[in-house]
């Protein structure tokens, strides 16, 4: 994993994500872009695993359900947004749609 592949994943999961085991994932999964969509997916699965909103009368509310939300819509981003190892495949997919041949028509009598 180059830096600015690593940097890209630091933007997408935050700063305070291990690089080490950005490192080991990339390794196994060859992709940015399945590493963040592992990472975030495991977030999710965490938030799941407990209760979303939580009460004590009088006491405490704890809702939980704003941040599966922002967590989902961050996957989805991260399968919308260009990736750095992605971005040769569609340098050559945009050369090869933006080739055209223009044939000048000719009318005959």
């Amino acid at each position: 994993m180059d830096e600015f592949q690593r940097s890209w994943l630091l933007a997408q999961l935050g700063p305070d994500t291990d690089p080490v085991d950005l490192e080991r994932r990339y390794f196994r999964l060859r992709s940015v872009r399945a590493v963040a969509l592992e990472v975030l997916g495991e977030r999710r699965a965490k938030l799941l695993a407990d209760p979303l909103k939580v009460t004590i009368d009088g006491v405490v509310t704890m809702d939980l359900q704003e941040n599966l939300r922002g967590i989902e819509r961050q996957i989805e981003q991260a399968r919308q947004v260009a990736s750095p190892d992605d971005s040769d495949d569609q340098s050559e997919a945009d050369e090869m749609l933006g080739m055209t041949w223009l044939v000048p028509t000719r009318r005959y009598r």
